[in-house]
């Protein structure tokens, strides 16, 4: 099932990554369905430091209009890649619709 936003909104969207601490560097992107990302297609996240455990991590990005990014009326595949040498995971996080 995907997340819905308003293409009016402007919001901190989360996205839950497993295994991480909250220290690492975090970017997210947004494709189309069935779409790889390329490296223009990121934009830097941020950790919710609150919702750290010891199982992950939530990364956040503020979306829509004035936002780190926003995406027109459709539906997008949101990823996540996060910078923890040597690892570079970067993991497809569900969908989105732009309303």
């Amino acid at each position: 099932m995907a997340e819905t936003i308003s293409s009016l909104s402007r919001e901190l969207l989360p996205i839950w990554v497993r295994g991480a601490n909250g220290t690492e560097d975090v970017e997210i992107a947004f494709t189309k369905p069935g779409v790889r990302p390329v490296e223009d297609d990121w934009a830097e996240a941020e950790w919710d430091t609150a919702s750290v455990t010891g199982k992950g991590a939530t990364a956040r990005i503020l979306f829509g209009p004035g936002g780190t990014i926003s995406r027109p009326e459709g539906t997008w595949q949101a990823w996540v890649r996060v910078t923890a040498p040597p690892q570079l995971p970067v993991l497809p996080a569900g969908l989105i619709d732009v309303i």
